[in-house]
């Protein structure tokens, strides 16, 4: 039987391990998906399992329950050998093997890109993965807590100091959910205002969300500068060290919470450990049907898709390649499925075009921008666009109904605004058995940094990024 090895489990690994199960007959072919999570990051969520409107839960999808005749190994890719038809595994626990396959499929995503700018591997956090979501969260309520009961002065400022950078759309509805939940947050904490907060966005270029046009650009700054936020553009951040933040404008501030959004950069196992051909950024070379190679150099029995392919985009201009979105890994995915199903049983690998219909975001609850072309639209009608596209766009009848239920339980009751920062220490009441805490405890606020890098909690991990980009 034929082996079909998939390198990443995220939007375009699990498109094409789907299709597959539905496209290949009995016996026809086996499927292994590797990848150290056992489930799918539907990361358009991310920003709303921020803010509380998304169950962390319900923004991941099992790979396990719904690819029941796939094989998967939780493990990473840390080497292909396509000469050889075998890559090298590191499983979650234990030593390195290899793995032998007939057909490869690199879908393993972008990592975070990081610089060396002192203080943020120590004291930033990233947002591509639900734990990251779930702790920005658990710590700007913890932070919230811990500033009610101090006196107005520079620690309770830096507690309620938060600070984005990157101005993408992950960024930018990272930023604007969080606003969101501590604007809603003050109604609940009589001892703090509104002059207590303080968000700030950070961003290197002179505008944000680089998919929209000038103007709708221009229409979110004005938005979330009109809610108290600062917004600095042509900015760069030079210094996060012990939560200080020095920025090249020359503001300075103390900050406790630093989200770090700035792009990424393709996952290390393409970039320096495959023998397959890549460009100058580090991406596959493909062509239009996802086949690894060119026209004049195809390379047999390898296939990609995602962020990690340069994959022609036939809907614009010559030499365009694919933006790396969910948009396309998602598309890509099911197109790869329909072609390695094709090219088994000898027939033709169609080309990949797709064609988008516009880009989504959301600002927080009740505001939103969409455009399509010169088409625009902004405030609550967005908003409603962008949650119902994505709860369409969600895999899964069960997701996108438990989705749905907790979207209309907060639209009966009202935020959820409870904080569960002990659950990433689970066993420090157990160890400390009600002792009393000394003068210098800290209380168990810092839930990210401590734990995770500025680039996630694994840079080498393959996860597919992720805009709210619509279909």
């Amino acid at each position: 039987m034929r082996e079909i090895l998939i390198v990443g489990g995220g939007y375009a690994g699990f498109y094409t391990a789907w299709g597959l199960e539905k496209k290949l007959r009995p016996g026809e072919a086996r499927v292994t998906v590797v990848d150290p999570c056992p489930y799918m990051t539907y990361q358009p969520f991310l920003p709303e399992v921020t803010a509380g409107s998304v169950e962390a839960r319900h923004a991941a999808v099992s790979l396990r329950r719904h690819l029941r005749r796939t094989r998967l190994i939780a493990g990473r890719v840390v080497e292909i050998r396509h000469a050889d038809r075998a890559v090298t595994v590191r499983p979650v626990d234990g030593s390195d093997y290899e793995l032998r396959y007939d057909t490869l499929v690199i879908t393993a995503g972008a990592v975070t890109r990081t610089f060396p700018i002192p203080g943020v591997a120590q004291q930033a956090i990233g947002l591509k993965h639900v734990e990251e979501a779930v702790a920005i969260r658990d710590r700007l309520m913890t932070a919230f807590d811990q500033a009610a009961s101090l006196p107005p002065g520079p620690q309770r400022r830096r507690l309620l100091t938060v600070t984005f950078v990157g101005g993408g759309f992950s960024g930018v509805e990272g930023f604007g959910e969080l606003l969101s939940l501590a604007t809603a947050m003050l109604k609940r904490y009589r001892e703090l205002g509104p002059d207590d907060l303080s968000f700030h966005l950070v961003e290197a270029r002179g505008r944000i969300l680089p998919e929209v046009s000038d103007g709708p650009g221009e229409w979110v700054v004005r938005s979330l500068e009109r809610r108290g936020a600062h917004v600095h553009l042509n900015t760069q951040l030079r210094s996060a060290e012990d939560g200080h933040v020095v920025l090249s404008d020359g503001a300075e501030f103390d900050s406790e919470l630093i989200v770090w959004t700035a792009g990424n950069g393709s996952n290390p196992v393409v970039h320096n450990h495959t023998d397959l051909p890549v460009d100058e950024r580090g991406l596959l070379v493909v062509r239009p049907d996802l086949r690894v190679g060119t026209d004049r150099a195809l390379v047999a029995d390898a296939w990609a898709a995602g962020d990690d392919a340069a994959v022609p985009d036939l809907a614009a201009a010559p030499g365009v390649r694919t933006v790396p979105n969910a948009q396309h890994a998602v598309r890509q995915g099911k197109r790869l499925a329909r072609n390695i199903a094709a090219s088994l049983r000898g027939k033709r690998a169609r080309d990949y075009r797709h064609s988008s219909l516009g880009v989504v975001a959301t600002l927080g609850i009740g505001r939103g921008i969409f455009q399509y072309k010169r088409l625009v639209i902004k405030g609550f009608p967005a908003w409603l666009m962008h949650r119902g596209y994505h709860v369409l766009a969600v895999p899964t009848w069960e997701r996108k109904i438990r989705v749905l239920t907790v979207w209309l339980t907060a639209a009966l009751f009202g935020r959820d605004l409870v904080s569960l920062a002990s659950v990433q220490h689970p066993r420090d009441a157990f160890v400390e058995g009600g002792r009393p805490e000394g003068p210098d405890a800290r209380h168990p606020s810092h839930v990210g940094p401590r734990h995770v890098t500025a680039g996630g909690r694994n840079d080498d991990r393959p996860e597919e990024r992720s805009r709210s980009v619509a279909a």
